[in-house]
């Protein structure tokens, strides 16, 4: 993830004005909240979390794939 130094925000600057968070959010991506001067917490919108969430139909077949491959012994055994 690149964070974008304009979406860098204080801890006490979030716990004081959430609704302005939010709409850094909804403008920018995400926000990222800085606790003692160290990035702690990231804020992003659940529609981007479930952006990333969805696989194609290629990507499910080789995690898949590589599942069975994994544990083909026991499939076998399962199998008997």
């Amino acid at each position: 993830m690149l964070v974008d130094l304009k979406n860098l925000v204080s801890i006490t600057e979030a716990n004081r004005n959430f609704s302005k968070i939010a709409r850094a959010v909804d403008e920018n991506g995400s926000v990222v909240i800085l606790k003692n001067n160290a990035p702690k917490y990231v804020i992003i919108s659940y529609d981007q979390i479930a952006a990333d969430e969805q696989v194609s139909d290629e990507q499910l077949l080789a995690i898949s794939r590589k599942s069975f491959k994994r544990h083909e012994a026991a499939y076998k055994e399962l199998a008997k």
